[in-house]
C-alpha cells in the first residue's frame, strides 16, 4: 500500500508542479508580490497532496521563537519538505542555496524571481563575501535569511559539519540566529520516492543573540541543534 501512496503522491506532486509552473511562467513579467502569491499557492498545494494521498501532517513548536522581523534561520536539512514549510512560516524568506539549483529551467528563474540567494560552495572566501553582501540587501528589505549550515540533506540522525556560510552571515549582519531541527526525512527519505504517513514535527530554538566569537558561537549552535535534534529524533522514532 505504501508504494502505492508514495507513487501517487509523487505523480501527483510532479504533475501539479509541472501545471503550476506552466502557469508561473507568464507571471515572471509581473511584480514579485504578484508572483510570490503563486508560489504560495504551489507549495499549499504540495501540502495537501501530502496530507491527503499519504497522511503526512504538520506540527510547529517554537512559534514564540519565529522571528518577525530581519533574521537568520539556521536549520536542518533532511528532505524537499524544508523548500516549501518556511514559505508557510516566515511568509517571504529568502533561501541560500546552492548555484546548481540555478541552472534548473524553471525554478531557476523562478528562485531568481524570488530573490532567493545563489552561493558558489567551491568559491570559499570569495563565495562568502558575496553571499554577506546579497545577504545584507535582503535583511534591508526585512526578510528572514534560511540558511541550511551543513549545506546539503542529511539522513535523520546522522551528522555533517557545519559550513562556514553561517559563520559569515553571523559575523557580518549583527542579528540572532534561530536555529530549528525537524524529522522530516522520516516522512519524506532523502533520494527515494516513498512517501510515510506520519507528523513531520518542527521545532524553532530560542535565538542565539549576536556578539560571540565565531568558534563561540559555532560551537553552540552545533551543541543546540545537534542536541535537539536527537531530542526529537528518541521522541519520534524511538526505534532509531
Amino acid at each position: 500500500m505504501n508504494t502505492v501512496r508514495s507513487a501517487l503522491c509523487t505523480v501527483s506532486f510532479y504533475v501539479w508542479s509541472i501545471f503550476m509552473g506552466l502557469v508561473m511562467i507568464p507571471m515572471l513579467l509581473t511584480p514579485r508580490p504578484v508572483f510570490r502569491w503563486f508560489v504560495l499557492l504551489w507549495s499549499e498545494g504540495n501540502f495537501f497532496i501530502f496530507r491527503v494521498i499519504v497522511g503526512i501532517r504538520v506540527e510547529v513548536r517554537g512559534r514564540e521563537f519565529i522571528p518577525a522581523g530581519p533574521a537568520i534561520i539556521a536549520s536542518k536539512h533532511q528532505s524537499e519538505w524544508e523548500t516549501l514549510i518556511f514559505l508557510r512560516l516566515l511568509g517571504d524568506p529568502v533561501y541560500i542555496m546552492k548555484k546548481e539549483l540555478g541552472y534548473i529551467p524553471g525554478y531557476g528563474q523562478f528562485a531568481r524571481k524570488m530573490k532567493m540567494i545563489f552561493i558558489d560552495r567551491a568559491g570559499y572566501a570569495k563565495s562568502l563575501r558575496k553571499l554577506v553582501k546579497d545577504a545584507q540587501k535582503s535583511i534591508a528589505t526585512g526578510r528572514v535569511l534560511v540558511i541550511f549550515p551543513e549545506g546539503t540533506r542529511v539522513e535523520p540522525g546522522k551528522k555533517l559539519p557545519y559550513r562556514a556560510g553561517i559563520a559569515a552571515l553571523y559575523s557580518a549582519l549583527d542579528l540572532p540566529v534561530t536555529p530549528v531541527v525537524h524529522n522530516s526525512g522520516l516522512c519524506w527519505p532523502k533520494q527515494s520516492f516513498r512517501k510515510y504517513a506520519g507528523t513531520i514535527v518542527i521545532r524553532f530554538l530560542e535565538p542565539i543573540n549576536p556578539g560571540l566569537e565565531r568558534q563561540e558561537f559555532m560551537t553552540q549552535l552545533e551543541v543546540v541543534m545537534e542536541n535537539a535534534a536527537d531530542e526529537l529524533m528518541a521522541e519520534t522514532n524511538p526505534a532509531h
